[in-house]
């Protein structure tokens, strides 16, 4: 049985909830507790030394570390529906889009997040090391993320998915940026109508609900 080390409340593992989901594939999940520093124990480093989550063991030999390298292999495995496109072209234009979205959506959000919040303290970066927070990064990650926003509106002014007509993983990671925006008091308004229908649609999709 494919087991998915998650957590409830973060963005990252929510992107491989969404993307099981949508495929329909049948794992166990296994809750990993980061508020207390439960990816940091010796139990859990021996699953992913990385200490991040979402973390996919595939089986005694098999286990991914990133959303990347789980995308991948399930696509692989289970390719309806395919989420990473079927032509060369919509393959090469959902792989960029997905980029975009992680890029400018996901990483700005996070950047903000972990430089500005106290309970970040010298947590600026996951993974085994701590990091001091750079106060400037915060600022800039909220311009960045607001950015974003303005960006995301434009593009889906005459689409109803962000890639290729379909869905794909290109909505999932545009999803989560979106709905993690509002760690740092950011949400979608009447200034941006066509981002607003978008993820109304996407809300009407049960993983989406994840």
């Amino acid at each position: 049985m494919i087991t998915l080390y998650d957590c409830a409340t973060a963005p990252n593992p929510r992107r491989a909830r969404i993307f099981l989901a949508e495929k329909g594939v049948v794992h166990e999940t296994v809750q990993i507790d980061l508020r207390s520093g439960e990816q940091m124990s010796e139990a859990f480093r021996a699953i992913n030394p990385h200490c991040t989550v979402p973390t996919l063991r595939v089986d005694a030999t098999l286990v991914l570390t990133d959303n990347a390298a789980i995308a991948a292999y399930l696509e692989a495995q289970y390719p309806q529906p395919p989420l990473l496109g079927n032509s060369p072209n919509d393959k090469a234009e959902i792989a960029s889009l997905n980029w975009r979205m992680e890029f400018d959506g996901l990483m700005p959000v996070a950047e903000a997040l972990r430089n500005g919040s106290p309970a970040m303290a010298d947590r600026a970066l996951p993974g085994p090391v701590n990091y001091a927070q750079i106060p400037e990064l915060a600022q800039r990650g909220l311009a960045r993320a607001q950015r974003f926003f303005e960006t995301l509106d434009a593009h889906l002014a005459d689409r109803s998915f962000v890639a290729a007509e379909q869905f794909s993983v290109a909505d999932i990671t545009a999803v989560v940026a979106v709905d993690f925006a509002r760690v740092i008091k950011l949400k979608p308004d009447e200034r941006y109508p066509h981002l607003l229908r978008w993820r109304a649609a996407m809300g009407e999709r049960p993983s989406c609900k994840l």
